[in-house]
């Protein structure tokens, strides 16, 4: 029986159902869609500019003028790929890189990646704290063990903004990193650019064995091991329903359009910053002794460009310190919950980190040293994270259609070879 629209009208509601709304398009990718997906990137970004790239950048350009700077663009180039690749992998399965060696690989093999990546974290607090008291000390004449109290309490409060959801995070995170670059800017715009230089510094090559120790600084402080695991974990759950948009070709390539984005503006504004560094520091240091220490740096750029320099040299650095430490303190985190499904509370984690960068300070350690040195360390620690990343995502059983081009794997491949290689060469030349 069929009733007309007039008949239909004046029956119970109880027996005539309520039309379903129809569905709401799906507005076309666009602008509008990406850009409130960018966020995780600049997190991890903040790792790319920490204390430790003060040291090593300006040592270098101090040193050896524009000649490093084709390893800070070389560096930024395979942090792109690196970062695109973990936020794939967590885009894609869900879960971040340290939960999937624990589930993918032997119990001891878990073991010792974790022993390592906890060595990588303390090697990165070190250089967190150690910048950021230093900056205090610059700026307000903070002895330097109590101005490494306050940056790790500071740093503790900014990922307390974490608990409110993951942009608060992001949005502090990122306007540090924005303080980072306007001081670098500034200073840039004070000291010149030589293009002659610079074309120069792109040609690959070394001055001596401590050219080849600063640029293994410099990669193990642009390349950040930590944060290839807190970045795999920062994109699960950020983009929305991943899996049900991830099961087309559409979905995907919006999700990868977004994260590509996203790591394309992110590091790129950390390429600048470290190149920025070192080209400053060519242009007003190289052959003197200005450089040999970050508040060398400070009083040299003061002498040389004014007070403003000095200052915006010193609140870069401050806030240098207090972004990467929380990222640091979260990267943490990660790390154990990933390799032994353990947590344990942040300040008992902030202070067992803090203790070697209090060792230094107290003891009288020449900070700038330290700074450098734990770069090397991390330049150690990339492999250990690189290698399992680009096996998981070659993995076309664990990613689906998400899986890595076999041009992507060979390029990730080449990296890690030059990266291994590097150190090699590092290690032998010591011994030798």
């Amino acid at each position: 029986m069929y009733l007309s629209k007039t008949e239909a009208a004046v029956l119970p509601t109880t027996l005539v159902s309520a039309p379903r709304p129809a569905p709401t398009p799906t507005p076309a990718p666009g602008r509008r869609r990406i850009w409130p997906m960018l966020g995780p990137a600049f997190v991890a970004a903040v790792a790319y500019v920490d204390p430790g790239n003060f040291a090593t950048n300006f040592s270098g350009g101090a040193a050896f003028g524009y000649t490093l700077l084709w390893v800070i663009v070389a560096a930024n180039l395979m942090a792109m790929l690196i970062q695109s690749l973990t936020a794939k992998l967590g885009l894609a399965t869900g879960r971040d890189l340290a939960t999937l060696c624990r589930e993918r690989m032997p119990k001891p093999v878990t073991r010792m990646l974790w022993v390592q990546a906890e060595a990588v974290a303390i090697a990165t607090d070190l250089a967190e704290i150690v910048g950021g008291a230093v900056a205090l000390d610059l700026l307000f004449g903070v002895p330097l063990p109590i101005g490494g109290v306050i940056t790790a309490v500071v740093a503790f409060l900014l990922l307390g903004a974490q608990s409110r959801g993951h942009r608060p995070f992001e949005r502090v995170i990122t306007g540090l990193l924005l303080v980072i670059g306007g001081g670098f800017l500034y200073t840039l715009l004070g000291s010149g650019v030589s293009l002659g230089g610079v074309a120069g510094g792109m040609v690959p090559s070394f001055e001596g064995p401590d050219s080849l120790v600063l640029a293994t600084g410099i990669l193990g402080a642009t390349v950040m091991p930590h944060v290839i695991y807190v970045h795999s974990a920062l994109t699960p759950g950020r983009y929305g329903d991943v899996v049900t948009a991830g099961r087309t070709q559409e979905g995907r390539s919006r999700l990868l359009k977004a994260q590509r984005l996203d790591v394309l503006l992110a590091m790129g504004l950390a390429g600048l910053v470290n190149a920025a560094m070192l080209v400053i520091a060519a242009q007003l240091f190289t052959g003197g002794d200005q450089a040999d220490s970050l508040e060398s740096v400070h009083a040299g750029l003061g002498d040389q460009l004014g007070a403003g320099a000095s200052i915006a040299f010193a609140l870069a650095l401050l806030a240098s310190g207090f972004a990467s430490s929380s990222v640091g303190t979260h990267a943490g985190q990660v790390v154990m919950a990933g390799f032994l499904r353990r947590h344990i509370p942040v300040l008992a984690r902030r202070l067992i980190t803090l203790a070697p960068a209090l060792a230094v300070l107290v003891l009288g350690g020449d900070p700038t040293t330290a700074l450098v040195w734990s770069q090397v360390v991390l330049s150690f620690g990339i492999p250990f994270a690189l290698v399992p990343l680009l096996w998981l995502t070659s993995r076309r059983d664990l990613m689906g259609g998400w899986v890595n081009r076999r041009i992507t794997t060979v390029a990730g491949s080449v990296v890690a070879a030059l990266i291994i290689g590097l150190n090699a060469h590092l290690i032998v030349g010591f011994v030798s």
